[in-house]
């Protein structure tokens, strides 16, 4: 062997020494993970395969295997909550995304006091969001309230009973979630905008493109990861709404507004079956996963075309 050839093989031997040690380092924090987030996922899989009803605990936990899947998925009120989980999610999230990117336009534009302006943009993601539910359910809850006060000037009919009424009671739910998450969309899309390269807007000015096709030809694109990361991140929290429908609805009128959060909520600790409600949740975390794994995908192709081809 060479002298040449003798630096890589000990260049090698201190990249391996500098692995182990990043792996040393990085030990203590891999523990905590596994503790926190793996270990109550395998937990809960585990649970999910037995009979484990607290309000028959003669019959002990018996392994059942999959019957409890099997329950879950031949209830017709699992599909119900999935489908208004579905509903809502893609209502929600797509006037966020939209909403979101018009103000982040406006903001980007603002020159004086952008501080202040976007504090004040955030202050309702800042508020709990059990606060701001009971909020938007006084607003629509009194028939002498706000809402109704509104919706008598543009209907013709008299307002309806919001919380009584299966559709109507979708409204406040989605206005109190659209107006408590859109800025928070808004400032991740706004990070996006200030790290588009103004000198792409000039060039278009020079070559006479006008502001729309400025918005589409340029905007749109390089805002793209920025777009697909408020998606994942909207559609992951939308997906497992709980407290605004607990404080607002309860699930109601019967369930017609029970997300799939709610109903496992109410599998495990008002029925007390901890084995289905279990189940329940395996497979929520399931479809959460596999979804976020999607859109991770699309994003890392997005941003490294390159890497991917």
């Amino acid at each position: 062997m060479t002298r040449a050839q003798q630096p890589p093989a000990h260049g090698a031997s201190g990249s391996r020494e500098e692995a182990l040690f990043g792996w040393a380092l990085a030990l203590p924090a891999i523990g905590i993970v596994a503790g926190v987030a793996i270990f109550p996922v395998l937990w809960t899989l585990w649970e999910s395969l037995h009979l484990h009803d607290l309000r028959m605990p003669w019959l002990g936990r018996p392994m059942i295997g999959f019957a409890n899947y099997g329950d879950v998925l031949t209830d017709p009120r699992f599909w119900s909550a999935m489908a208004h989980t579905g509903a809502f999610v893609s209502v929600t999230v797509t006037l966020e995304l939209t909403l979101g990117l018009a103000l982040a336009l406006l903001l980007n534009r603002v020159n004086r006091a952008r501080g202040l302006v976007r504090t004040i943009v955030m202050l309702p993601w800042a508020v709990p969001t059990v606060v701001a539910a009971l909020v938007w359910r006084f607003i629509f809850e009194s028939p002498s309230g706000l809402a109704s006060t509104a919706a008598a000037r543009f209907l013709t009919t008299s307002p309806p009973t919001w919380f009584a009424d299966a559709l109507a009671a979708w409204v406040p739910l989605v206005l109190a979630d659209v107006w408590k998450t859109t800025p928070f969309v808004a400032i991740l899309l706004l990070a996006g905008l200030q790290n588009i390269d103004r000198s792409l807007y000039e060039a278009a000015e020079i070559d006479g493109a006008g502001p729309w096709r400025q918005f589409i030809a340029i905007t749109l694109p390089l805002l793209g990861p920025a777009l697909l990361a408020a998606l994942l991140f909207r559609t992951l929290d939308a997906f497992r709404v709980f407290d605004v429908v607990y404080v607002m609805t309860g699930g109601g009128p019967g369930t017609a507004t029970e997300p799939i959060a709610l109903y496992t909520f109410s599998m495990l600790l008002q029925n007390l079956r901890f084995g289905l409600g279990s189940a329940l949740s395996v497979i929520v975390f399931g479809v959460a996963f596999v979804f976020a794994l999607a859109t991770l995908r699309v994003l890392n192709g997005v941003m490294l075309p390159d890497r991917q081809a």
